[in-house]
Formats: C-alpha cells, structure tokens, sequence
C-alpha cells in the first residue's frame, strides 16, 4: 500500500512540476491489481468476507454445519479451478510486455493463481476444522 501511495504522488507531483512520468501510471494499476487480489486472500484467512448468513443462521446446528462444509468443499474447488485458469492466463499473455516498463504480464497475472491457491488453502483449512468437529468464524466482517 506504501508503495502505491509513493507512485502516486510520484505521478501527481511530476505532472504539477515537471515533466509526467509515464510508469507511475502502470506501477500504480500494477499494485492495484496485486492488493486486490491479496487483500481478497487476507479477507478470507480473516473470515472477512461478504457474506449472507440470514438462512444458515436460522438452520439447526447440525445442518448449518453441513451446508458449511458443503460450502467450503465448493470454494475449494472453485480455486482450484480459478488456479488452474490463472495459470493458463499466465501462459498466454506471458509473451506480452507492458507498455511502459516491458514487465512481462505473465508477472503482473501472477497474482490470480496465487491468490486462488492461497484461498483454496484457508477454506481447505476451514473444512478440515469443520469436519474435525471444531467451530470455524463464519464469513462476514463487520463493516468496520
């Protein structure tokens, strides 16, 4: 985030005094993309994310625990899938150079199959928890 808010004001502050520099404008989407996909990964590994728990919650607490697991086992399975197609993404647009710093947007992709195998992690982690009998945070933070 640090890093992002340095391109910035690079950028800003370039174009007020001098002359703009054209890669501040590529670091700065570069980061974006890279925070996002991250930040989606912390959110999850916090039990962060959105989420709408009104029929779970009204559901007995064997049930609830069933559509649970049900739930995780989906998630991890959707990374999976979403790793497999990141990677594969990576593949085909890792010939292509950004226009300003020639980065290979392979890199730049990069962060879609990591991201995915770090949230088929946590929610793998989650349902082992859920099977083993334990309690796992539902989804949902709380705004603040």
């Amino acid at each position: 985030m640090a890093a992002l808010i340095v391109a910035i004001s690079l950028q800003v502050g370039s174009r007020l005094f001098f002359r703009a520099l054209g890669w501040t404008e590529e670091v700065s989407r570069f980061l974006v993309i890279w925070i996002t996909f991250l930040g989606a990964a912390l959110a999850w590994q916090q039990h962060r994310h959105i989420a709408v728990g009104v029929l779970v919650d009204a559901l007995p607490a064997g049930a609830a625990r069933l559509v649970r697991i049900a739930a995780c086992i989906v998630i991890v399975g959707f990374m999976l899938a979403l790793v497999k197609v990141g990677l594969d993404y990576m593949g085909t647009q890792g010939r292509q150079r950004s226009a300003s710093l020639r980065l290979s947007m392979g890199r730049v992709y990069a962060v879609i199959p990591l991201s995915a195998a770090l949230m088929a992690w946590f929610a793998l982690s989650d349902l082992l928890r859920l099977l083993a009998g334990h309690k796992v945070p539902a989804q949902g933070g709380t705004g603040q």
